[in-house]
This record gives C-alpha cells, structure tokens and sequence, in this order.
C-alpha cells in the first residue's frame, strides 16, 4: 500500500502495490497543469482508493481525459483517460518509499525550451 496526499491533506488516497513505474510527460497540457512536466504512476481503478476527498475537483482537460486536483491548495494529483480503467496519479503527491522510478518520457518534442533531456533519455510519443 503506498499512500498519498495533496499539499493540505483535503484529499488523500492509497494505491494498492504493484504501481506502474513513473512516466514523465512533456506534453503541454501537463507542463501548463504542473508548472514543469508531469511524472505519474498508474494504477487500475480497482487498486485506487480514496480516503479524503473534500478538496477533490475535476477539470475537463480534452474530449478524452479529465485532471483531478485539489481545489484548496491547487495541486495536481490525477490524470483519467475515459476509455481506460486506470487513473494516473502524481509521483510527486506519493509519500515515501514509493517503490518506483521513472523510466521513460513521452511528448519529449514538445517540452519547454528552457530544459533539455539528460542524455540516454527514453522516449516515445505518448502513453
């Protein structure tokens, strides 16, 4: 179980194990929703388990995806792609030892241009 939480604590969740490495994503929607790129774990929704959920709100990010985040303290906790029964979730929100690295980038050629990759970088184009 790897438990997790935004800034204020008005939303928390638990993530039951094994959890998908991290992925780090470039694309704009999460470089503008995050203020950098998005590192993200995924787990089936079967295996997400809310515990708080008071600041919780979802925002319709495209025709296929919506963003949860807390609605008190701003951060950015999910990503939900509607055809799919999974829901990404913030490395960064996760509380320590997670049990997962990052390994592999995706929307690299769309990354900020104030940032460049380390060399040996894996990446593809998207999920």
């Amino acid at each position: 179980m790897v438990k997790g939480s935004c800034l204020c604590g008005a939303v928390q969740f638990e993530l039951v194990a094994p959890l998908r490495e991290a992925i780090a994503c470039h694309c704009t929607q999460c470089r503008k929703t995050s203020g950098h790129y998005w590192s993200a774990t995924s787990v089936p929704h079967e295996r997400f388990h809310l515990t708080a959920d008071r600041g919780l709100r979802w925002f319709r990010s495209s025709q296929t995806a919506r963003r949860g985040f807390c609605g008190d303290c701003g951060a950015s906790l999910f990503w939900q792609p509607d055809d799919e029964p999974r829901i990404a979730v913030a490395a960064g929100a996760l509380d320590k030892p997670t049990g997962i690295r990052e390994t592999l980038h995706i929307f690299c050629d769309d990354r900020g241009d104030y940032y460049d990759l380390p060399d040996g970088v894996a990446c593809r184009g998207q999920w």
